[in-house]
């Protein structure tokens, strides 16, 4: 399938994605207002944090393995039953962990206890997160764009409608207890397509580890876990840092920004995980390398330009419809972060090279040092600037990444 037809197969369950985010946002910011959002973006790191260390980082490498070996039955059974095992020895002592500081937890994040049975309601829910996370990246590695959409679209309609339902009656705490239930729901979807599909087979999913696979998969692992890990924890200390420093409010309308550039950008971040990765993986030519990354930026980054644009000069409108007047002051923070928007984009066309070609000691690396250099540059830019300094180490964090990346990997394209 062509990045065209991926494309546009992506921008429909994608558009579909960002309507529903967008009444998602604007439900939540007329209930909870700016601090409540600053506090969801908290949980909602928890939860990518946790599931990503619960699944072990596993998943990128099934889709790398299973696009790799798409004919051979016999070694997408070793892929596929290795990483069920990997991620299975993991759940367990997690979530009996998060049960028993489900306390210490909350006032962690929420300085409360009130929210103690969200985590206990996300321990026991915690298997459901890993397997459609499993699912889903056999689904494209197994190369089902189709199904892929299908499940994008039902899953962001069910999680709007949780949304809706649980914050309208329960304000803050339907927002954090939605984000756990609607996961859950989706993993049953995932596995009824997943059942119809010609090659399932349980056998593919049984017997012992083997060595070789979970060798390759945990490389793998170590790179998700850094990312599931590291951009979390960031996030989470830039959140608080600005509350503690600024305001919750103010720390609410960051969040409120950041989920802007996450909602528009799904359209192209969907393209690059279901085209890009597999694609970039079964190319061993550096010449159709080099080809294939600059056919995507031909593509991806006007496009980008294009939404950035638009979203800027319409930001004033935007926010009206989508927040609350209470979310105003947040119109200074757009220039510098859709600015980096681009940047991030271009950087990460780059970056799945890493990733598909499992250059696991550059990845890790740059990984942990770009993400707290981040930090680094939230603290000094906040301190000269104020809130918009948020948005000014966001943008000249990206243009450091995206040079770095360019003069790592230039032996990897030219040849």
């Amino acid at each position: 399938m062509t990045l065209i037809k991926t494309s546009i197969l992506s921008a429909i369950s994608t558009a579909i994605k960002i309507i529903a985010g967008f009444v998602s946002i604007k439900i939540v910011a007329v209930y909870i207002g700016p601090s409540g959002l600053a506090l969801m973006g908290q949980f909602q790191n928890f939860i990518s944090m946790m599931s990503g260390i619960a699944g072990a980082g596993v998943n990128s490498g099934v889709i790398k393995y299973t696009a790799e070996h798409y004919a051979d039955e016999e070694i997408k059974r070793k892929i596929w039953s290795s990483a069920l095992q990997i991620s299975l020895v993991l759940i367990i002592p997690m979530a009996i962990a998060i049960i028993f500081l489900a306390d210490f937890i909350s006032l962690k994040l929420f300085n409360t206890i009130q929210y103690s049975s969200i985590f206990i309601v996300f321990a026991i829910s915690i298997v459901f997160f890993v397997l459609n996370g499993l699912l889903t990246s056999i689904l494209n590695g197994q190369k089902e764009i189709k199904k892929l959409t299908i499940l994008n679209i039902v899953g962001s309609l069910l999680g709007l409608l949780i949304t809706v339902y649980l914050v309208i009656n329960y304000e803050l705490y339907g927002a954090l207890i939605a984000g756990v239930i609607s996961q859950s729901i989706v993993f049953f979807v995932t596995l009824v397509f997943v059942l119809k599909s010609s090659w399932f087979k349980l056998s593919m999913f049984l017997g012992s580890i083997d060595n070789e696979y979970r060798n390759k998969l945990l490389k793998f692992s170590l790179m998700f876990l850094t990312y599931a890990t590291m951009t979390p924890l960031s996030h989470m200390y830039v959140r608080d840092y600005i509350g503690t420093n600024i305001g919750w409010d103010e720390a609410g309308y960051w969040q409120a920004i950041w989920r802007i550039s996450e909602t528009y950008l799904m359209l192209i971040t969907t393209t690059l995980s279901i085209y890009y990765l597999p694609k970039l993986s079964s190319i061993q030519d550096k010449s159709e390398l080099k080809s294939e990354l600059l056919y995507g930026y031909k593509i991806i980054i006007p496009i980008v330009i294009t939404m950035a644009l638009g979203i800027y000069i319409f930001r004033d409108f935007i926010i009206q419809i989508l927040f609350t007047e209470a979310f105003s002051p947040m119109a200074e923070l757009f220039l510098y972060q859709l600015i980096g928007d681009v940047i991030k984009i271009a950087a990460w066309l780059l970056g799945y090279i890493m990733v598909a070609k499992a250059m696991v000691k550059m990845a890790v690396i740059s990984e942990v040092f770009f993400v707290w250099s981040f930090v680094g540059f939230v603290v000094l830019f906040v301190d000269m600037y104020g809130l918009i300094g948020v948005t000014i180490a966001f943008m000249v964090n990206y243009f450091i990444y995206m040079i770095f990346l360019y003069f790592s990997l230039k032996g990897h394209l030219n040849g």
